[in-house]
């Protein structure tokens, strides 16, 4: 922790956890130190807000193992939804012709793309869609539990019931990143928002979106200031969180921008870094299993 930051444990009203990479084991498990500790939180009636650029669907075991209520942001804040009931209480959708451009530059480059559709009013059944099945499609169905369903991304928008898409994710090494992000940049510049959540990642949504914005709607909607509220997160897309939230803490595998961004540098996820620093900063110390 760094010396110059100082916490009052009494005044924290909730915790905008990012998953992947913070909360999350790198096997992408909920481990069993971290459970209890935020259980004990939920007790304590310090709210959990999930905020993740995973579905909701892909979102909720974790969610449901710890019975978190309320507002949780989705899709790096394309959508907030208030659960366990799923009301959408903000959804913004990338326009049409920008997802129809990152499809055609899939095809022109060979590289992996899928879509993720809006589903139904109470937020949940959103569609996952890819053109073809791959390496790729197997490495986010590992990662998330989500299957895309293979079909023509084109025809897909093409129909007049199509409202627009929740975000198009690009799967692919940093190398091929490198190239797809100064192109879409240069063709779109601020009516995108582009991001990193994972190394293979990179995912496009609608301008004005982020976690930070999700994070502010749910603030919102529970009555709390930024002073009342700790985020934790690894990557590029939990920035916006660091600026939103009155504290910030990042775990040792966090990319370096990330780490110089937060408040407070705790253990690696592999480690349940998180488990312990909320551990310490509310309960004095370990909790018994």
């Amino acid at each position: 922790m760094r010396n110059t930051i100082k916490i009052d444990p009494a005044r924290i009203r909730a915790l905008a956890l990012d998953l992947d990479g913070t909360v999350l084991t790198p096997d992408t498990r909920l481990g069993g130190r971290t459970l209890r500790v935020l259980k004990a939180c939920l007790n304590r009636e310090i709210a959990v807000i999930i905020c993740t650029g995973r579905s909701v669907e892909g979102a909720e075991p974790y969610r449901a193992a710890l019975d978190a209520r309320g507002p949780m942001v989705y899709f790096n804040g394309a959508k907030v939804a208030d659960m366990p009931g799923g009301t959408v209480l903000s959804l913004s959708l990338l326009d049409k012709d920008t997802a129809n451009f990152c499809v055609d530059l899939s095809r022109k480059m060979g590289v992996y793309y899928q879509i993720y559709f809006p589903g139904a009013r109470d937020g949940r059944g959103d569609l996952l869609m890819a053109e073809y099945r791959a390496e790729e499609t197997d490495l986010y169905r590992n990662h998330t539990g989500i299957e895309a369903v293979i079909g023509d991304l084109k025809e897909a928008l093409a129909d007049p019931l199509c409202p627009g898409c929740i975000k198009g994710m690009f799967i692919t090494g940093p190398a091929q990143q490198d190239v797809i992000r100064p192109l879409l940049a240069e063709q779109f510049g601020g009516k995108i928002y582009m991001t990193r959540t994972h190394v293979s990642f990179l995912e496009i949504m609608s301008p004005g979106v982020s976690k930070g914005r999700g994070l502010k709607l749910a603030m919102d909607h529970l009555g709390l200031s930024s002073g009342e509220l700790i985020a934790l997160g690894d990557e590029e897309n939990d920035l916006p969180l660091f600026e939103t939230a009155g504290f910030s803490a990042a775990p040792a595998n966090a990319k370096p921008q990330v780490l110089a961004a937060a408040d407070f540098r705790i253990g690696s996820n592999a480690e349940e870094g998180a488990a312990a620093f909320l551990e310490e900063l509310f309960f004095g110390g370990p909790l018994s299993g």
